[in-house]
Protein backbone atom coordinates (compact mmCIF):
# COMPACT_ATOMS: atom_id res chain seq x y z
CA UNK A 1 0.00 0.00 0.00
CA UNK A 2 1.09 2.97 -0.67
CA UNK A 3 2.18 5.75 2.34
CA UNK A 4 1.91 2.78 4.45
CA UNK A 5 4.75 2.32 6.02
CA UNK A 6 6.32 5.72 4.17
CA UNK A 7 4.10 7.10 6.95
CA UNK A 8 6.21 7.12 9.85
CA UNK A 9 9.08 9.37 8.46
CA UNK A 10 7.05 11.17 5.80
CA UNK A 11 7.59 14.51 8.06
CA UNK A 12 11.47 14.31 8.25
CA UNK A 13 12.20 13.14 4.91
CA UNK A 14 9.41 15.65 3.65
CA UNK A 15 10.83 18.98 6.32
CA UNK A 16 12.20 21.13 2.96
CA UNK A 17 8.93 21.38 2.17
CA UNK A 18 7.79 25.00 2.89
CA UNK A 19 4.01 24.24 4.43
CA UNK A 20 3.64 27.58 6.23
CA UNK A 21 4.20 29.40 2.97
CA UNK A 22 2.12 27.12 1.46
CA UNK A 23 -0.78 27.31 3.59
CA UNK A 24 -0.64 31.28 3.48
CA UNK A 25 -0.84 31.16 -0.50
CA UNK A 26 -3.82 29.42 0.04
CA UNK A 27 -5.92 30.99 2.87
CA UNK A 28 -4.35 34.40 0.63
CA UNK A 29 -6.54 32.86 -2.18
CA UNK A 30 -9.29 31.57 -0.22
CA UNK A 31 -9.94 35.33 1.36
CA UNK A 32 -9.71 36.69 -1.99
CA UNK A 33 -12.64 34.07 -3.39
CA UNK A 34 -14.54 35.54 -0.26
CA UNK A 35 -14.14 31.70 1.95
CA UNK A 36 -13.32 33.26 5.32
CA UNK A 37 -12.69 31.55 8.44
CA UNK A 38 -14.46 29.82 10.30
CA UNK A 39 -15.81 28.08 6.81
CA UNK A 40 -15.95 24.58 6.69
CA UNK A 41 -13.07 23.31 4.01
CA UNK A 42 -11.87 19.67 3.51
CA UNK A 43 -8.84 18.82 2.99
CA UNK A 44 -8.38 15.66 0.87
CA UNK A 45 -5.55 13.42 0.20
CA UNK A 46 -4.33 15.04 3.58
CA UNK A 47 -1.17 12.89 4.52
CA UNK A 48 0.08 13.76 7.53
CA UNK A 49 -1.45 16.98 8.23
CA UNK A 50 0.73 19.60 7.21
CA UNK A 51 -1.81 21.62 4.96
CA UNK A 52 -4.82 20.18 7.45
CA UNK A 53 -3.01 22.01 10.29
CA UNK A 54 -2.06 25.16 8.38
CA UNK A 55 -5.88 25.58 7.40
CA UNK A 56 -6.88 24.79 10.92
CA UNK A 57 -5.19 27.22 12.66
CA UNK A 58 -5.73 30.16 10.46
CA UNK A 59 -9.39 29.49 11.75
CA UNK A 60 -10.85 27.04 9.29
CA UNK A 61 -13.00 24.21 10.35
CA UNK A 62 -10.80 22.07 8.22
CA UNK A 63 -11.40 18.24 8.33
CA UNK A 64 -8.69 15.95 6.62
CA UNK A 65 -9.81 12.83 3.83
CA UNK A 66 -7.11 10.37 2.88
CA UNK A 67 -7.37 6.95 2.25
CA UNK A 68 -3.89 5.77 4.33
CA UNK A 69 -4.98 4.68 7.87
CA UNK A 70 -1.29 4.73 8.82
CA UNK A 71 -0.85 8.47 7.36
CA UNK A 72 -4.11 9.67 9.14
CA UNK A 73 -2.52 8.26 12.58
CA UNK A 74 0.08 10.32 12.27
CA UNK A 75 -2.17 13.22 11.18
CA UNK A 76 -4.05 12.71 14.35
CA UNK A 77 -1.23 12.69 16.79
CA UNK A 78 0.18 15.67 14.76
CA UNK A 79 -3.58 18.02 15.87
CA UNK A 80 -4.00 16.70 19.26
CA UNK A 81 0.37 18.08 20.04
CA UNK A 82 -1.07 20.92 18.51
CA UNK A 83 -3.70 21.71 20.44
CA UNK A 84 -6.33 21.57 17.60
CA UNK A 85 -9.96 19.32 17.28
CA UNK A 86 -9.74 18.15 13.66
CA UNK A 87 -11.40 15.31 12.88
CA UNK A 88 -10.57 12.85 9.87
CA UNK A 89 -11.93 10.39 7.86
CA UNK A 90 -10.85 7.54 5.43
CA UNK A 91 -12.04 7.61 2.70
CA UNK A 92 -11.64 7.70 -1.52
CA UNK A 93 -11.79 11.39 -2.61
CA UNK A 94 -13.41 10.68 -5.93
CA UNK A 95 -16.46 9.71 -3.77
CA UNK A 96 -16.39 12.02 -0.98
CA UNK A 97 -19.24 11.31 1.83
CA UNK A 98 -19.72 14.63 4.47
CA UNK A 99 -23.10 15.22 6.63
CA UNK A 100 -22.85 18.66 5.74
CA UNK A 101 -21.50 20.53 2.18
CA UNK A 102 -18.40 22.60 3.08
CA UNK A 103 -17.43 26.43 1.63
CA UNK A 104 -14.09 24.64 0.18
CA UNK A 105 -12.18 21.60 -0.72
CA UNK A 106 -8.70 21.18 -0.99
CA UNK A 107 -6.01 18.74 -2.59
CA UNK A 108 -2.54 19.73 -2.07
CA UNK A 109 1.10 17.70 -2.94
CA UNK A 110 0.35 15.87 -6.64
CA UNK A 111 -3.22 13.87 -4.43
CA UNK A 112 -4.22 14.36 -8.11
CA UNK A 113 -1.74 13.44 -10.13
CA UNK A 114 -2.52 9.69 -8.33
CA UNK A 115 -5.99 9.65 -9.77
CA UNK A 116 -4.28 7.38 -12.82
CA UNK A 117 -7.12 5.82 -13.93
CA UNK A 118 -9.37 6.85 -16.51
CA UNK A 119 -12.50 8.59 -15.20
CA UNK A 120 -11.15 9.20 -11.62
CA UNK A 121 -10.44 12.90 -11.96
CA UNK A 122 -13.79 13.52 -12.90
CA UNK A 123 -15.10 11.13 -10.54
CA UNK A 124 -13.35 13.70 -8.03
CA UNK A 125 -14.12 16.92 -10.01
CA UNK A 126 -17.86 15.16 -9.31
CA UNK A 127 -17.51 14.09 -5.96
CA UNK A 128 -16.41 17.61 -5.06
CA UNK A 129 -19.18 19.32 -6.81
CA UNK A 130 -21.42 17.76 -5.13
CA UNK A 131 -19.83 18.22 -1.64
CA UNK A 132 -19.51 21.92 -2.06
CA UNK A 133 -21.84 24.58 -1.24
CA UNK A 134 -22.85 26.83 -3.89
CA UNK A 135 -20.14 29.79 -4.99
CA UNK A 136 -17.78 27.23 -2.74
CA UNK A 137 -14.39 26.63 -3.82
CA UNK A 138 -12.23 23.75 -4.98
CA UNK A 139 -8.11 24.02 -4.88
CA UNK A 140 -5.98 21.95 -6.14
CA UNK A 141 -2.29 21.38 -7.95
CA UNK A 142 -0.08 18.82 -9.68
CA UNK A 143 3.12 17.75 -10.66
CA UNK A 144 2.74 18.78 -14.75
CA UNK A 145 4.33 17.43 -16.92
CA UNK A 146 7.68 18.77 -18.17
CA UNK A 147 8.84 18.05 -13.72
CA UNK A 148 7.87 13.90 -14.45
CA UNK A 149 9.03 14.02 -17.92
CA UNK A 150 12.41 16.20 -17.77
CA UNK A 151 12.99 16.32 -13.71
CA UNK A 152 12.50 12.95 -13.03
CA UNK A 153 12.57 10.56 -15.62
CA UNK A 154 16.03 8.26 -15.21
CA UNK A 155 16.82 10.05 -12.42
CA UNK A 156 17.69 8.44 -8.44
CA UNK A 157 17.64 10.52 -5.54
CA UNK A 158 18.46 9.10 -2.50
CA UNK A 159 19.40 10.74 1.40
CA UNK A 160 20.73 9.32 4.45
CA UNK A 161 19.03 11.29 7.86
CA UNK A 162 20.98 8.65 10.49
CA UNK A 163 17.79 7.21 11.35
CA UNK A 164 15.79 7.03 8.62
CA UNK A 165 17.55 6.94 4.83
CA UNK A 166 15.75 6.14 1.05
CA UNK A 167 16.51 5.11 -2.35
CA UNK A 168 13.95 6.84 -5.09
CA UNK A 169 14.10 5.76 -8.87
CA UNK A 170 11.69 6.73 -11.15
CA UNK A 171 10.83 5.87 -14.66
CA UNK A 172 8.35 7.90 -16.89
CA UNK A 173 6.09 6.17 -19.61
CA UNK A 174 5.01 9.28 -22.53
CA UNK A 175 2.82 7.12 -24.35
CA UNK A 176 0.77 6.77 -21.14
CA UNK A 177 1.85 9.34 -19.22
CA UNK A 178 2.25 7.98 -16.28
CA UNK A 179 5.82 7.57 -14.31
CA UNK A 180 6.47 4.33 -11.80
CA UNK A 181 8.23 5.88 -8.63
CA UNK A 182 9.81 3.06 -6.65
CA UNK A 183 10.72 4.18 -3.02
CA UNK A 184 13.13 2.09 -0.81
CA UNK A 185 13.26 2.91 2.80
CA UNK A 186 15.53 1.88 5.47
CA UNK A 187 14.13 3.24 9.13
CA UNK A 188 16.34 2.25 12.23
CA UNK A 189 14.09 1.08 15.22
CA UNK A 190 16.80 1.34 18.02
CA UNK A 191 18.68 3.85 17.57
CA UNK A 192 20.49 3.01 14.26
CA UNK A 193 22.30 -0.61 14.79
CA UNK A 194 19.64 -2.19 12.48
CA UNK A 195 17.30 -1.09 9.97
CA UNK A 196 14.49 -2.30 8.40
CA UNK A 197 13.83 -1.88 4.94
CA UNK A 198 10.63 -1.21 3.50
CA UNK A 199 9.51 -0.63 -0.41
CA UNK A 200 6.61 1.19 -1.95
CA UNK A 201 5.72 2.00 -5.57
CA UNK A 202 3.97 5.55 -6.34
CA UNK A 203 2.52 5.93 -9.49
CA UNK A 204 1.28 9.30 -10.72
CA UNK A 205 0.14 10.40 -14.11
CA UNK A 206 0.72 13.77 -15.98
CA UNK A 207 -2.00 15.27 -16.29
CA UNK A 208 -2.54 18.26 -19.05
CA UNK A 209 -3.54 21.99 -17.44
CA UNK A 210 -5.86 22.30 -20.39
CA UNK A 211 -7.55 18.73 -20.45
CA UNK A 212 -8.36 19.61 -16.34
CA UNK A 213 -9.50 22.89 -16.98
CA UNK A 214 -12.17 21.88 -19.60
CA UNK A 215 -12.52 18.25 -17.48
CA UNK A 216 -13.54 21.21 -14.28
CA UNK A 217 -15.89 22.77 -16.88
CA UNK A 218 -17.60 19.91 -17.74
CA UNK A 219 -18.29 19.20 -14.40
CA UNK A 220 -20.09 22.51 -13.96
CA UNK A 221 -17.26 24.41 -12.24
CA UNK A 222 -16.88 28.00 -13.47
CA UNK A 223 -14.28 30.78 -12.52
CA UNK A 224 -11.31 28.44 -13.27
CA UNK A 225 -7.86 29.60 -12.65
CA UNK A 226 -4.80 28.17 -12.51
CA UNK A 227 -1.58 29.94 -11.80
CA UNK A 228 2.43 28.54 -12.01
CA UNK A 229 2.16 27.66 -8.08
CA UNK A 230 2.47 30.03 -5.03
CA UNK A 231 2.10 32.47 -7.31
CA UNK A 232 -0.61 34.99 -9.64
CA UNK A 233 1.49 34.20 -12.77
CA UNK A 234 0.13 32.26 -15.29
CA UNK A 235 1.84 28.90 -15.80
CA UNK A 236 4.86 28.87 -17.66
CA UNK A 237 6.37 25.74 -20.12
CA UNK A 238 9.12 25.26 -17.51
CA UNK A 239 6.32 25.35 -14.58
CA UNK A 240 7.36 22.40 -11.86
CA UNK A 241 3.28 22.96 -9.87
CA UNK A 242 0.42 24.34 -11.20
CA UNK A 243 -2.11 25.40 -9.10
CA UNK A 244 -6.26 25.36 -9.79
CA UNK A 245 -8.97 27.50 -8.19
CA UNK A 246 -12.49 26.79 -9.70
CA UNK A 247 -15.64 27.92 -8.50
CA UNK A 248 -18.92 25.41 -7.91
CA UNK A 249 -21.82 27.27 -9.72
Amino acid sequence: MMYGGFASVYDRLMDDVDYEAWCAYLVSRYSASGVLPPARVLDCACGTGNVTLGLGKAGYAVTGLDLSEEMLDVAAKKMRAAGLKIPFVRQNMTAICLPRRVMAINCSCDGVNYLTEPGDVAAFFRSAYDALKEGGLLSFDISTKYKLQNLLDGKTFGEDRGDAAYLWQNVYDPESGLIEMDLTLFVSEDGGRSFRRMFERHVQKAHEEAELCTLLERCGFCEIECFDAFTLRPPRAESERVQFFAHRR
